[in-house]
């Protein structure tokens, strides 16, 4: 494995300067490259770039920007930085380091009138010590209190509004930046130092006052001490210091006929004394969200774990998993737009799909309560691919949503002429149940402007689809291929604690090998060795239809395909984008597949071979056999023997008796070799949809953006219908979610088993039978 290297800029000697839009910038000093890669230490980093500007190791410090922010300075402090740093610029050939000599100081605190060190150390107070969060921490998590409370000293109270300040003079020793006396102390007072004058006294004017609680808030943990609100509306705040008796306090009202307020009186000294500090009371959830947006912007995958880890680093802030949870969720609402509005903007996106894309389809319906019931979407380029390149067969599955409002899409993908997954059209709806699998049939139905003829479903037989299927395309020649993924499964919980892990893995097995046999013979002899092994297992099988899964008895073409998860890649795409709102998650799925379609579009154009390059080598693959053989031609039979088997073909059908042919749709070696001898081309008897052809055809259709260049995404258009849409009532559940899809490889591997009921996937404590039974 290549390991990339990023090629580092190292600075110093120079300095910051930060200009009116908050943008910070370098000047001066000397530059050095070197390259870095994750393998390298901190340790290392330290020393190498010590040396190269011959500062003292014990001062050193390296601080970067993150990509396309240049108004936060990170600090890099340990390995786990480094890593990060390293993978915030992968997309990168370049990054940029500062290193900055930074002398620890250990002044005399007790000294210093008004700051929070001269009432305790750090280490009294307890700061980034990790404590359990209580209750009433959590509580306590509020971006706004409108009560007062009475708690409060009411000697402070301010009765009515007015414009005349009330002048209280910022005595001469106000709160100044502190240099704590330790390396962890040190590195919070740099990161916090930005807001240190964020609060300058009587006569501050903010634009609203909401921009007010945020000045305070960020002045509070910068000085570190906790407030409480006395007072706090629409046109007055009022706060004092959280400890007792302090003297510490701000008021601050709206001055008439404008919303911009103003600080009217403010005490800037501190008199409390030995107070326990409280930084994370005033680390609310809108903090959160606005210290890690421009980090989730880059890093979407941002764990609140990490985010947990990262402020008590910067910004000496102790929060709990909850804090950080929801500060992440507020950042990516920010980022990505409301989940509540995207639900009501679906009439304007079903208009834009189809006014953009001539010929797709895109319906919603909601329920009596106008809340979202479901959403179908296939694109004219998709549903043409599939007509006119792809063989007639189609694949049903589904994926659970980890949105805010949960929720489920469902498939329904092809296989093109390289044996490439193909999305054909998909649904997102409010639960996956058998009212919207049937109803989701009945959309696709329409959207195929014909049935084709042999069309073959390969999907589940629960969820109402057995049913569904029949009923939507009855008096066509519609086939359902039962998942034998899911019907294994069903196999497994059908015989719970009756088998060992290794017995039922061996059966599982025997079951598949039974549903490629291509003859009735050689699944009849699979089969039997599973009756000598169980006869319960042997009895379900042959009453589970193997008519719909089998390949001696289905009547129609499925090309081998056994399983309905075809579509992996389409899956994961959604994976990738769950936690969207509706509206971007369709158009991020829409941008997918138009890269998917132009970058297969491109690859074709240098195919010059008759195939695609997988049936290619399948046939090349049955040509290395047909040496070996020897063609008897007896009239009008032909038979093709090899040692003591007999294979008899009939060209002119497409058919030979091992059914190789019959179900892959590329001739097999018997065929091949009595194709040979009538001096005819195997080409012309491999299905047209394994043909460069049909895959160019698959992917001749382009998509085209749906978003409004002009103006908002998915604007309302005259036509648009007034119609109300609001989000689900189901909301995501407690809990990890989970983030690993089953696949069909991993049947018949090793499962968790029960040691109470001997069943698989579960463990005694969460035995469901043991808890029937008491």
């Amino acid at each position: 494995m290549v390991v990339k290297k990023i090629i580092t800029i190292c600075q110093s000697g120079g300095e910051f300067e930060t200009d009116a839009d908050g943008v910070i910038s370098y000047k001066g000093g000397d530059a050095h490259a070197m390259e870095i890669d994750d393998k390298l230490k901190f340790k290392d980093l330290k020393s190498e770039v010590a040396e190269m500007f011959g500062c003292n190791l014990g001062t050193v410090a390296v601080k970067y920007f993150l990509p396309g922010n240049k108004k936060t300075l990170i600090s890099i402090s340990n390995d786990k930085d480094l890593k990060r740093m390293i993978k915030f610029h992968n997309d990168s050939d370049t990054a940029e380091i500062y290193v900055v000599t930074e002398e620890v100081a250990a002044p005399d605190v007790s000294q210093m009138p008004g700051s929070r060190s001269s009432r305790t150390t750090l280490s009294e107070a307890g700061v980034g010590v990790p404590v359990e969060p209580s209750r009433s921490t959590i509580n306590n998590i509020v971006d706004d209190i409108n009560e007062p409370d009475p708690l409060v000293d009411s000697t402070f109270d301010v009765v009515g509004d007015t414009n005349v300040s009330t002048e209280v003079p910022v005595p001469s020793d106000f709160p100044t930046p502190i240099a704590f006396a330790s390396p962890y102390d040190e590195k919070l007072a740099k990161a916090a130092q930005q807001w240190q004058n964020n609060i300058t006294g009587v006569g501050q004017r903010f634009n609203s006052v909401h921009e007010f609680r945020e000045a305070l808030r960020k002045y509070a943990i910068a000085h570190q001490f906790a407030f409480k609100y006395k007072k706090n509306d629409s046109h007055r705040v009022t706060v004092k210091c959280k400890a007792e008796g302090c003297q510490w306090r701000v008021h601050a009202s709206r001055l008439s006929t404008t919303p911009l307020i103003c600080i009217k009186k403010m005490n800037p000294t501190h008199t409390c004394e030995g107070s326990v500090l409280a930084t994370g009371y005033q680390a609310t959830r809108s903090w959160v969200a606005s210290i890690i947006k421009e980090k989730l912007k880059v890093f979407p995958n941002y764990k609140p774990k990490d985010i947990v880890t990262d402020i008590k680093e910067e910004y000496g802030v102790q929060l709990n998993y909850f804090q950080a949870w929801r500060g992440k969720e507020i950042a990516k609402e920010q980022l990505q737009g409301s989940y509540k509005e995207a639900y009501s903007q679906l009439p304007y996106l079903c208009e834009k799909i189809m006014e953009t894309n001539p010929g797709s389809l895109a319906s919603f319906a909601t329920k009596e309560d106008s809340s979202f019931h479901h959403l179908f979407v296939s694109f004219r380029a998709s549903l043409y691919g599939f007509e006119q390149g792809c063989r007639p067969l189609l694949f049903l599955d589904s994926i659970f949503l980890k949105s805010k409002y949960q929720g489920s899409l469902l498939a329904a993908t092809a296989a093109d002429a390289d044996d490439g997954f193909f999305p054909v059209a998909f649904a997102i709806v409010n639960v996956e149940s058998d009212e919207n699998w049937k109803w989701f049939l009945q959309q696709l139905k329409t959207a195929l402007s014909t049935t084709p003829r042999g069309l073959t479903f390969v999907a589940d037989r629960e969820k109402g689809l057995k049913e569904s299927i029949a009923e939507i395309f009855q008096g066509q020649e519609v086939y359902h291929a039962y998942c034998l993924r899911y019907l294994s499964e069903q196999l497994i919980r059908d015989l719970k604690g009756q088998f060992s892990h290794e017995v039922k893995r061996i059966i599982i097995q025997d079951m598949f090998t039974a549903a490629h046999a291509p003859t009735e013979q050689i699944f009849y002899k699979c089969v039997d060795s599973i009756k000598a092994i169980s006869v319960t297992a042997y009895n379900w099988i042959m009453q589970s239809d193997p008519t719909h899964w089998a390949n001696a008895f289905f009547q129609g073409a499925r090309y081998n395909h056994m399983t309905s998860n075809f579509g992996e890649l389409f899956y994961s795409w959604v994976s990738d984008a769950h936690e969207l709102p509706i509206t971007q998650l369709v158009d991020a799925i829409r941008t997918k597949i138009m890269e998917l379609v132009y970058s297969r579009h491109m690859e074709a154009l240098d195919w010059m071979r008759r195939l695609t390059p997988s049936m290619e080598k399948k046939l090349e693959k049955e040509n290395l056999n047909v040496r070996a053989l020897e063609v008897v031609s007896l009239g009008d039979r032909i038979e093709v023997r090899f040692e003591n088997s007999v294979q008899i073909v009939n060209v002119d059908r497409w058919e030979c008796s091992c059914r190789v042919w019959q179900l892959t749709g590329l001739p097999c070696c018997h065929a091949i070799a009595v194709i040979m001898c009538l001096q005819r081309d195997p080409y012309d008897f491999c299905s047209r949809y394994f043909t460069t052809e049909s895959y160019r055809l698959t992917y001749a259709e382009t998509l085209n953006p749906i978003s409004n260049s002009d103006g908002p995404m998915w604007q309302k258009g005259e036509s648009t219908q007034i119609v109300t849409v609001t989000p689900p009532p189901t909301r995501r559940p407690p809990g990890r979610p989970t983030t690993k899809r089953v696949s069909s490889q991993e049947v018949g591997r090793r499962q968790l088993q029960c040691s109470r009921c001997k069943g698989i996937g579960h463990n005694k404590s969460t035995c469901k039978e043991f808890l029937l039974e008491c």
